[in-house]
C-alpha cells in the first residue's frame, strides 16, 4: 500500500504531496479493518478506494476556511468520494492519522539513511583496510604523541558508524509504531483490535498504550540518533580538516578541475566540505535538543510540540542525508600524501619514542621511575628546543653509559607500535 522510496529520494518522501497520501494510505486503512468488521459495507470500501483523491491545491482552499488542516484534507478527499465520504476518518481523531503517518514517514526515512550510512562505513572500511600498516603520528592534545597506524584511524571510524547504525537501527523499531485509539486514547469510538489491524496492514506495531498522539520519546529517540551520527561525521570532517592543514598535509578532501579556493588568494586549497558538514552537524544537534523538549506535553496532549516537527523532522532527514553522502563522495576521493605521513613521524627527531625508552630504561638500569623520567625528560627538552636527535643526546649523556647502543638505536622503529594491529582488525574482518 505504502510507496517505497529509494536512498535518494529523502526530500520528495518529506513532499507535501507524499505526506497528505501517506495520511490517504492510513485512512484507507482504517476504512479497511472497519470493512472486514462489518461496519462500512464492501460495496461502499470498493467506491472508496477507487475514488479517494485530493489536489493539494484543494487541501490548502479548505484549510484556509477551516483552520484545521486534517480536517481540510478528510473534506478534499470526501467530496472526490462523494456519498460514501462519510466513512473516512470513521471513530477518529486528528492525531490517529497524523501520528500514525508520521511513524511511516520516520521509518522510511530512517531506512533511507541507514542504506548511506552503509554506503559510506564501506568506503570507510577499505580505507582502514588498504593503510592498516602504513605507521602515522597519533596527536594528542593536536601534539605528537606515539606512532600509530593510519588504518587504525579509519578503523575507529568504521566502529563509531558500526554504533551510529545500531543506534539508528533502535530508533527505527521504536518509532514504527502507530496509533488508533481516539480522542485521548481510550479506544472509545473504536477498538483495539481495530487498532492492531490497521497497524499489520500499514507495517507498523501498534502503540501498547496512548493518549491523543504517540508519545515524543520515540521521536525524539530518532532526532538524538541523527545527531549522534551527525556528529561522528562531524569528527571524521574535523580530522580531515586538521589533516589538510599546511603545517600537516597529510590528507586532503577532493578539489575539483576548475575549483576555485579563495577569491583573493589562488593558492588555496580549502576543506571547504567538510567545514560545511561540521556547520551541518550543529544543526543536528538543536533539532535532537527540540525534539526533547516536544516530549513534554500538558495533559493527554496540546499542540506546542507540532509546529516545530513541520520544520525538524523532513529538515534533520534532509541533512543527514546530505551530510551522509556528501562524506562518502569525500572519502572516495581523498587524497592521502604517504611520504608527507612518514616524514611528519620524525618531525620531532625521535621525541615520539620517549615512552619505549623510558620503560626500557626501567628495565634495563633498575632506576626508580623518577631518575629514568628524569633521564628522558632532560634530553627531550634539549631536544625540542635545539633540534639534536633525541637518540644522539641520549647517547652522549653519562648516565646512560652502560646502555649498548644497539639496543637502544632499535627502540626507535615503528613496527613496534603496530604489533598488534592485525589483531585489533581481525576483531572486525575476517580474512
Amino acid at each position: 500500500m505504502i510507496e517505497r522510496y529509494s536512498e535518494r529520494d529523502v526530500s520528495a518522501l518529506w513532499e507535501e504531496h507524499n505526506r497528505l497520501k501517506v495520511m490517504l494510505d492510513v485512512e484507507l486503512a482504517v476504512c479497511q479493518a472497519w470493512c472486514e468488521q462489518g461496519r462500512i459495507p464492501e460495496e461502499a470500501l470498493e467506491d472508496i478506494v477507487a475514488n479517494a483523491s485530493f489536489t493539494v491545491e484543494r487541501v490548502q482552499e479548505i484549510e484556509k476556511k477551516t483552520q484545521h488542516d486534517v480536517v481540510a484534507f478528510v473534506s478534499a478527499v470526501a467530496e472526490n468520494i462523494g456519498e460514501n465520504g462519510r466513512y473516512l476518518h470513521l471513530g477518529m481523531t486528528s492525531s490517529d492519522i497524523l501520528d500514525t503517518a508520521s511513524s511511516i514517514m520516520l521509518r522510511d526515512s530512517l531506512d533511507i539513511i541507514i542504506k548511506a550510512l552503509d554506503e559510506l562505513d564501506e568506503v570507510v572500511s577499505e580505507l582502514a583496510k588498504k593503510y592498516k600498516h602504513l605507521p602515522t603520528i597519533g596527536r594528542t592534545h593536536g601534539i605528537h604523541a606515539e606512532p600509530t597506524s593510519l588504518g587504525l584511524k579509519f578503523l575507529n571510524w568504521h566502529s563509531e558508524l558500526l554504533r551510529d547504525k545500531g543506534r539508528l537501527e533502535y530508533a527505527r523499531k521504536d518509532v514504527s509504531a502507530g496509533k488508533i485509539s481516539g480522542a485521548v486514547g481510550t479506544y472509545a469510538m473504536s477498538s483495539p483490535k481495530l487498532e492492531a489491524r490497521v497497524c499489520e496492514l500499514l507495517g507498523l506495531e501498534p502503540a501498547k498504550v496512548s493518549n491523543q498522539i504517540l508519545q515524543r520519546d520515540r521521536h525524539a529517540a530518532v532526532l538524538n540518533a541523527l545527531a549522534v551520527m551527525g556528529s561522528t561525521l562531524e569528527r571524521m570532517a574535523l580530522e580531515i580538516r586538521n589533516l589538510q592543514r599546511t603545517e600537516v598535509r597529510e590528507a586532503f578532501e577532493p578539489f575539483g578541475v576548475g575549483q576555485k579556493g579563495s577569491s583573493a588568494m589562488p593558492h588555496k586549497r580549502n576543506p571547504v566540505k567538510c567545514e560545511r558538514i561540521c556547520g551541518m552537524a550543529r544543526l543536528l544537534r538543536g533539532y535532537a535538543l527540540t525534539g526533547m523538549e516536544n516530549i513534554a506535553l500538558w495533559h493527554e496532549r496540546d499542540i506546542s510540540h507540532s509546529s516545530t516537527e513541520r520544520i525538524i523532522w523532513p529538515d534533520a532527514f534532509n541533512i543527514a542525508a546530505f551530510m551522509t553522502r556528501s562524506m562518502t563522495k569525500i572519502l572516495k576521493g581523498l587524497v592521502v600524501d604517504e611520504m608527507r605521513v612518514k616524514h611528519n613521524i620524525n618531525q620531532t627527531n625521535g621525541l615520539v619514542y620517549s615512552q619505549r625508552v623510558l620503560t626500557f630504561l626501567l628495565d634495563e638500569l633498575k632506576l626508580s621511575r623518577e631518575d629514568a623520567y628524569a633521564i628522558v625528560q632532560e634530553n627531550a627538552m634539549k631536544t625540542a628546543s635545539s633540534g639534536v636527535s633525541f637518540l644522539d643526546l641520549l647517547l652522549t649523556d653519562e648516565r646512560m653509559k652502560e646502555v649498548n647502543p644497539e639496543r637502544l638505536k632499535a627502540l626507535f622503529e615503528n613496527d613496534f607500535y603496530l604489533r598488534y594491529v592485525d589483531e585489533v582488525f581481525a576483531r572486525f574482518f575476517k580474512e
